[in-house]
């Protein structure tokens, strides 16, 4: 089986697995990182090889400029990933990474290439709902982080260091902005199995929105609700890493 490249800057395996028969991409919220999944291979299988993606403009990729337009960072994960489909993966992506990891799908299916045995969407409602929040990638820098203040998902010490937020802001802006500014368009549902982790409290989705990504799949579909708010993948963790190794078990046995 093929070995995750640790030359390749878009994968990140805390604990290489290449005899795993299951590998899981993670993808970042706006503003999130590899390392935010760090702590999951600890937590998972190890018949799951997890391998956190690294976009750029954040972690080791931190000089290189961030993707602020959703499909340009889709074909470019896709063509990154597209040496490893050497045994069944899956597609684990939070709020931006949700909508990546769905667009990402279909991307390889255009391509003709394998399919997810299974999406996992957190905190992301259905692509063709409209949205409903206001635009904030391009609004003013004191009301900018005033909605990050309010997504409760950057740190406090983080938010009240001048100098780190200067360093952080372009890239929390242009992924803001592949989130505001990206189109649905529509296409026949994907063959394979979506399961939508949601808050309870979570200001960014609704019930229907979360309910609403049942017309995107053939295959089954599963719908779990958290407690927290819009960054129960941190608060919920360990309920969440449970229900995902239920979820995945028989994958693991098929």
């Amino acid at each position: 089986m093929t070995t995750i490249s640790t030359t390749n800057p878009w994968f990140t395996c805390p604990l290489p697995n290449p005899q795993a028969p299951l590998r899981l991409f993670c993808l970042p919220y706006a503003g999130g990182s590899a390392l935010n999944f760090r702590s999951w291979v600890n937590q998972l299988p190890t018949t799951i090889e997890v391998c956190p993606i690294e976009l750029p403009g954040r972690g080791l990729r931190l000089q290189e400029p961030a993707f602020d337009q959703l499909q340009p960072l889709v074909q470019a994960i896709g063509e990154a990933l597209l040496p490893t489909f050497d045994r069944p993966f899956i597609l684990f992506g939070h709020s931006m990474g949700g909508l990546i990891g769905f667009e990402l799908a279909r991307w390889l299916r255009r391509q003709g290439a394998r399919s997810p045995a299974h999406l996992l969407i957190s905190g992301r409602q259905a692509p063709q709902i409209a949205a409903t929040m206001p635009l904030r990638y391009n609004l003013p820098e004191p009301e900018f982080l005033a909605a990050l203040h309010r997504l409760n998902g950057t740190p406090q010490a983080i938010l009240e260091h001048p100098e780190l937020m200067q360093l952080l802001l372009p890239t929390l802006r242009a992924d803001f902005s592949v989130v505001e500014t990206s189109v649905y368009t529509p296409e026949p549902p994907l063959d394979c199995p979506i399961t939508v982790f949601g808050g309870w409290d979570d200001p960014e989705t609704s019930l229907a929105g979360l309910q609403a990504w049942r017309v995107q799949t053939q295959q089954s579909f599963r719908l779990e609700l958290l407690p927290g708010d819009h960054f129960f993948l941190h608060s919920a963790q360990s309920q969440l890493l449970t229900l995902i190794r239920q979820i995945l078990s028989p994958t693991l046995k098929a």
